[in-house]
């Protein structure tokens, strides 16, 4: 990779790991299926007046709209709503690198080699940790929220790989088109058409931050970018990079909003991290002899 795409890939990093503090922010103030569903707003609007809809089925939009927008960003708000602080949110999400696995392995007849099945193994045993020793960060409706969140990861990617588009960026920016919608739905489902009015009674300054950040440095900026490196290099080259916005994530609730994790929790999710990093990347020279023969449909 050239030092100018790694330093644009870097600095998405920060932006997108930078995004979990804005998507606290917001949610301190204002419901948060309501602040995803401006997020979204914001993000699809007015950029389908000038981005041509890729030529496949709306169902397929549709649903990458209800997956991407209400199932893991909805839910990812909503785990931080309830309790999750926004590192937790950003470290426990990279959950959805073995919910991916699990659904390439489902669906896909994929295969787990050795070395992923041992990054599995750690990165779940880091999870078990960090939730066990929590010093509060962590709440049981809000890693119920983020599971959830994780699980829907991959089913975007699906819905994207079965539409046959030809043109990721388009697709996403008119999948979310139908995101606004069902969240503000599901906000006065559960909590009453009263939701709308407290809403615009306590939208502020930070609400607005909130949104609009995610919906133009994090959303249209970083996806615009991430899709650039996905057509011009190999997976396995920028995948790990994505680890890079848990360090963001982590420092940045720490920066914001003094987020602190216990001792134990900082192994954790060393531990963790080096386990989805094991998953993610080509396999390692010393790991060679236990790559070898792989195991198909186990994890």
């Amino acid at each position: 990779m050239s030092g100018r795409d790694l330093t644009l890939a870097v600095f998405v990093m920060a932006i997108w790991g930078f995004n979990y503090t804005m998507i606290k922010l917001g949610v301190s103030e204002v419901n948060p299926m309501l602040i995803a569903a401006g997020r979204f707003f914001c993000a699809a609007f007015p950029m389908v007046l000038f981005v041509r809809r890729p030529q496949v089925p709306w169902r397929y939009q549709i649903g990458y709209g209800l997956v991407f927008g209400v199932g893991i960003w909805g839910m990812a708000s909503c785990a931080m709503y309830f309790g999750l602080s926004s590192g937790m949110t950003s470290v426990l999400l990279q959950l959805d690198v073995l919910t991916t696995v699990a659904v390439g392995v489902l669906l896909y007849k994929e295969v787990i080699t050795r070395q992923m099945a041992a990054g599995i193994v750690i990165a779940l045993a880091g999870v078990l940790v960090s939730v066990m020793y929590t010093n509060g960060n962590v709440t049981i409706a809000g890693l119920m929220l983020i599971t959830v969140s994780a699980i829907c990861w991959p089913f975007a990617g699906v819905i994207l790989r079965r539409s046959g588009s030809k043109a990721p960026f388009a697709f996403n920016i008119w999948g979310m088109v139908f995101a606004p919608l069902p969240l503000v739905g599901l906000s006065v489902l559960f909590y009453g058409p009263q939701v709308l009015v407290t809403a615009y009674q306590q939208w502020n300054g930070h609400a607005w931050l909130s949104v609009l950040f995610q919906a133009y440095p994090t959303t249209i900026f970083g996806y615009w970018v991430w899709n650039r490196l996905v057509l011009k290099y190999p997976m396995s080259t920028i995948a790990p990079l994505t680890l890079l916005t848990t360090v963001f994530g982590v420092l940045s609730g720490w920066l914001i909003f003094d987020e602190q994790l216990t001792l134990l929790q900082w192994i954790a999710c060393s531990a963790f991290l080096l386990g989805i990093a094991l998953v993610v990347m080509p396999p390692v020279r010393f790991l060679s002899r236990l790559t070898r023969k792989p195991m198909a449909g186990q994890i």
